[in-house]
């Protein structure tokens, strides 16, 4: 199979990101909490350094959901009854989120703190 033009395969990836915004709550909330991290970054002034720790453990965050989106939907396809294999298969890859989030939860309590409380 022929690869499509660069061009086409942004656009694609694009409209991957805007189907998880429109049809994804765990994605949505997690959007919300990414564009908080973006006026904070700019409301606080955060150094480079701090900004990059925020932005890449809230596109990190991000990142992961799609992940976990995707293994969700490949089970539902591949076996679209209840089974318990395909129930751990989820569970594993939604603790890869959770595991993110409280990464990102204890970089923005490190950051933030300072720039806060001084």
């Amino acid at each position: 199979m022929r690869k499509p033009p660069v061009h086409i395969s942004f656009i694609n990836a694009f409209r991957g990101v805007i189907l998880m915004i429109k049809t994804e709550r765990s994605f949505q909330i997690e959007f919300v909490a990414f564009l908080i991290n973006i006026f904070l970054i700019f409301y606080l002034k955060l150094n480079y350094i701090d900004t990059a720790l925020i932005l890449i453990s809230s596109l990190a965050v991000l990142s992961a959901e799609v992940f976990n989106t995707a293994i969700e939907k490949i089970c539902d396809f591949i076996h679209p009854n209840f089974d318990k294999r395909i129930g751990f298969i989820k569970d594993i890859s939604a603790g890869a989120v959770i595991l993110m989030v409280a990464a990102a939860v204890i970089i923005g309590i490190l950051v933030y703190w300072k720039y806060i409380f001084n």
